[in-house]
């Protein structure tokens, strides 16, 4: 009977068992380290990997053609130079938690344009002020109408797309930067495009950042980058982590007013040290820049409907990899 090892994360391969049946045998590892792998590993048909680390260490021990599937969309853990040398087939899971992801670019714009993480916040604080601390907060960032707020959103992938389509819905005004969308795709959603990264922040009181990690992408979030946003934008990211330089610059645009807020699902480390002068101004709760950050715990993708589509696609495509069948969202480096 074939092999298929899962890495790591998945401790009870229940979805995994049912569509492999008979086909192959589900083995378990929970080790993220691959030099912990045990020698049967060189037995294997396949490996259906969360976030362990895979290169030479394991690629140099197959004994058979293997496929390596990526349970997700971000592949930085994975060495393409490995799977290219050792003519492996790999892919990702990129058509998963689309909804799960926009809807939390969503409700984190939201929350920064109507306050209300900020309002709940103060009020349990000043509650004998009741409304008139809402005067008070808004002397310093006066809230505004959510339809005359512009959203750029960086990267129109499915999830960038679908996160313009529901924000078109609060009648906000919304424009993107992606130059790997063919032109004319802004007229189907009946947004904006905008042909450089500089006119999309010229333009945008809040930026969504929605690309992949890429050569081009990582770091495009510098000290540059925040310096020549519009003051007080509102800067999202439920992207890539890497793509934010670091949390300095992000913490010192909040400083300047450059940046109103931020909300990161994702940040550059994961998790992040609490020596961190970001991540420290972020739990200090006296500190008045700690309303103005929201960080999740990388949980936008995450919804018990999702987490189970992920596994069943990544298997299903694992299988057709065992039956000699087209494997889907293979990636080519």
């Amino acid at each position: 009977m074939k092999k298929i090892f899962i890495t790591d994360y998945i401790k009870i391969p229940d979805l995994e068992k049912k569509i492999f049946r008979n086909e192959a045998e589900i083995i378990c590892l929970n080790q993220k380290d691959e030099n912990k792998f045990p020698d049967e590993i060189s037995e294997a048909d396949g490996l259906l990997v969360w976030h362990a680390d895979i290169s030479d260490i394991t690629c140099k021990k197959f004994k058979k053609n293997v496929a390596i599937i990526r349970y997700g969309v971000g592949y930085e853990n994975i060495n393409l130079k490995s799977i290219k040398k050792y003519n492996i087939i790999f892919a990702n899971t990129p058509d998963y938690g689309v909804d799960e992801v926009a809807d939390t670019s969503c409700a984190l714009i939201l929350n920064f344009v109507r306050k209300i993480n900020l309002y709940n916040n103060h009020t349990k604080i000043n509650l004998n002020k009741w409304q008139s601390e809402v005067i008070n907060i808004n002397k310093s960032f006066p809230i505004k109408r959510t339809s005359d707020h512009n959203l750029g959103i960086i990267g129109l992938g499915r999830i960038g797309s679908s996160l313009a389509i529901k924000m078109k819905h609060f009648n906000m005004k919304v424009g993107f930067y992606d130059p790997y969308v063919t032109d004319g795709y802004e007229k189907v959603l009946g947004i904006k495009r905008f042909n450089t990264l500089d006119e999309l922040k010229s333009n945008s009181s809040i930026i969504s950042i929605n690309a992949s990690l890429n050569l081009k992408t990582k770091n495009m979030v510098d000290e540059k980058f925040i310096n020549s946003l519009n003051d007080n934008t509102i800067l999202i990211n439920t992207a890539r982590g890497q793509i934010i330089q670091n949390l300095n610059i992000i913490l010192e645009g909040l400083k300047k007013n450059k940046l109103a807020g931020v909300g990161l699902d994702v940040l550059p480390e994961e998790p992040p040290k609490d020596t961190d002068n970001f991540i420290k101004k972020w739990k200090d709760t006296n500190n008045n820049l700690s309303d103005r950050i929201i960080i999740n715990p990388h949980a936008g993708y995450y919804s018990t409907t999702s987490i189970k589509e992920m596994r069943i696609k990544a298997s299903e495509n694992m299988l057709n990899f065992l039956r000699g069948n087209k494997v889907r969202n293979i990636i080519d480096n």
